[in-house]
């Protein structure tokens, strides 16, 4: 016999990843042994003690866990009116994160602007100055706003994973330089603050992807010159290419090869990009496609290979043009998560009212 949950109580689950509380259903009605019952059944799977979610909310939320379980912890350790921060908060923006060791997982981070800090298993309680205008909601989530949640990772996350967190929040738009060094002076006199200044000043918006960023870095650390970044390459009035880097008078274009790209791709993508490649290639452009390993463990060689190049130096004759951008380009389908089903009334598709029923001959 599946659990028969209270309308009320789906309603508000819905708009929060599906998670129910045990104080929920209690007040709603139901029994201790009807959820252990549930539980048992398959028809509840547990969160963490004390928070659940439907079994079919469950396989839905697949790649939504994290922020189910920052739900979960948030309602057990401050009923909700602690905001998430940090790392969390940068899984809610969709920032990119540092790598974690698999089958680690990252403690939900919130903070506490008005009381002291704390810690649990897994979880983080930090004791901050927070101001209002700070903190927004997105969804189910209460959090610290983007320019924050970028100012307070820079102070703990290495170089890389800091700098390439600011240069995709100004990517996709969801702060400022501005807000950035404003949000930061407001909090002068916290620990980590040169840290923060020196992330901000290596900072660029331009860069599309994580990889990009290490390569940037990694160039200027090495003391190469530095490139331009996303630069189009024009022949017969025709845009062919936006390459990641350029080297204008070498005629040498840098390419960041990460997984995503190719993931991204289409079945015939890669094979319309060699061609594009030969075509540059024949009017005297060179390419230098770079890989995370190269960077890491064959960085001696690109080096000297990158040199080389630019020594080389460009075709005396130029019939192609070149053509700096000056914003980059989000790559795939990155979005904030909103903490919402897809049977919720939210215009991000599905279908459903007020029952999370489909309407008769319709629906999934």
């Amino acid at each position: 016999m599946s659990i028969v949950l209270p309308l009320e109580t789906r309603e508000t689950a819905r708009a929060r990843l599906g998670l129910l509380t045990r104080r929920g259903l209690l007040a709603r009605g139901m029994t201790d042994r009807e959820i252990a019952a549930a539980v048992r059944r398959g028809d509840l799977r547990r969160v963490r003690p004390g928070s659940y979610v439907s079994a079919a909310d469950w396989a839905e939320r697949t790649r939504r866990l994290p922020g189910l379980h920052a739900l979960a912890v948030s309602d057990a350790v401050g009923g909700g009116t602690m905001p998430l921060c940090a790392g969390t908060a940068a899984w809610v923006w969709a920032l990119p994160r540092p790598a974690r060791r698999r089958g680690t997982a990252e403690p939900v981070h919130l903070v506490n602007p008005a009381g002291p800090g704390a810690r649990g298993r897994d979880w983080v309680l930090h004791r901050a100055a927070v101001p209002a205008d700070e903190i927004t909601r997105r969804g189910a989530y209460l959090l610290t706003t983007a320019p924050r949640t970028v100012v307070d990772v820079a102070r703990d996350w290495p170089e890389v994973d800091a700098v390439a967190a600011v240069d995709a929040a100004l990517l996709r738009g969801l702060t400022t330089e501005q807000e950035l060094l404003e949000t930061l002076d407001r909090h002068a006199t916290v620990a980590g603050t040169p840290a923060v200044r020196r992330v901000l000043e290596l900072a660029d918006g331009r860069a599309e992807s994580w990889l990009e960023t290490c390569g940037r870095l990694a160039f200027a650390a090495g003391g190469l010159p530095p490139f331009v970044p996303q630069v189009e390459l024009w022949l017969d009035d025709e845009l062919l290419k936006v390459v990641d880097g350029w080297y204008g008078e070498a005629a040498l274009a840098i390419e960041f090869d990460g997984r995503s790209k190719y993931l991204l791709a289409g079945p015939g993508d890669v094979q319309a990009e060699k061609r594009v490649e030969d075509l540059l290639r024949s009017v005297g452009i060179r390419f230098v496609r770079i890989t995370y390993e190269m960077l890491i463990r064959g960085w001696s060689t690109l080096r000297e290979r990158i040199l080389r190049e630019l020594a080389a130096g460009g075709p005396p004759t130029r019939v192609f043009g070149e053509h700096p951008r000056g914003t980059g380009k989000v790559r795939g389908r990155v979005a904030p998560d909103d903490g919402w089903l897809w049977r919720a009334s939210d215009n991000l598709g599905g279908v459903g009212g007020p029952t999370g029923l489909a309407p008769t001959g319709g629906g999934r």
